[in-house]
C-alpha cells in the first residue's frame, strides 16, 4: 500500500503505550473484507502538559471572543490568533500590536483581553515541533 492508501487508527485503549494501526480503506479489492492491522509505534511524544495548557488557552480565547464580539462561537469573525506566531515575536509590545490588528473590527474594548492573553502565553512552548522524550 502507498502512504496515501493508509488510514491511521489510534488505539490508546489497547495498550498503555501509544500504538498506530494501519488499515486498508474500504473498496480496495486486493485485501479480504476484514481489515488488515499491522502494529506500529509512535516514536515522538508531545508534552501532554503543554498540549493541555494549549487546549485550555484556545477554549479561553473562544470564550473571550464570543464575549468581545457578542455572538455565538459559530458567528465569530474569521480571525486566527496563532499562539506560535505570537511566541516567535520578540516582545509583548509586538504581540499586543499583532492581536490588536487581528481585533480591528471589534467594537468592544480589547485591552483587557490582550493583557490577559499575553499573561497566559508567557512561558508557553511552541507546539509546531514535537518534543522527543
Amino acid at each position: 500500500l502507498s502512504d496515501t492508501d493508509k488510514h491511521y487508527i489510534y488505539s490508546p485503549e489497547t495498550s498503555p503505550q501509544p500504538r498506530v494501526y494501519f488499515q486498508t480503506p474500504a473498496g480496495t479489492t486486493e485485501e479480504p473484507e476484514t481489515p488488515v492491522r499491522k502494529q506500529g509505534r509512535v516514536t515522538v511524544k508531545y508534552d501532554r502538559k503543554e498540549l493541555r495548557k494549549r487546549l485550555n488557552l484556545e477554549e479561553w480565547i473562544i470564550d473571550q471572543l464570543t464575549d468581545l464580539y457578542d455572538c455565538e462561537e459559530e458567528a465569530i469573525p474569521e480571525l486566527e490568533i496563532d499562539v506560535d506566531e505570537l511566541l516567535d515575536m520578540p516582545s509583548d509590545v509586538d504581540r499586543a500590536a499583532r492581536v490588536k490588528d487581528l481585533l480591528v473590527d471589534c467594537f468592544k474594548p480589547t485591552e483587557d483581553f490582550i493583557t490577559e492573553l499575553l499573561d497566559k502565553i508567557r512561558g508557553m512552548q511552541k507546539l509546531s515541533t514535537p518534543q522527543k522524550k
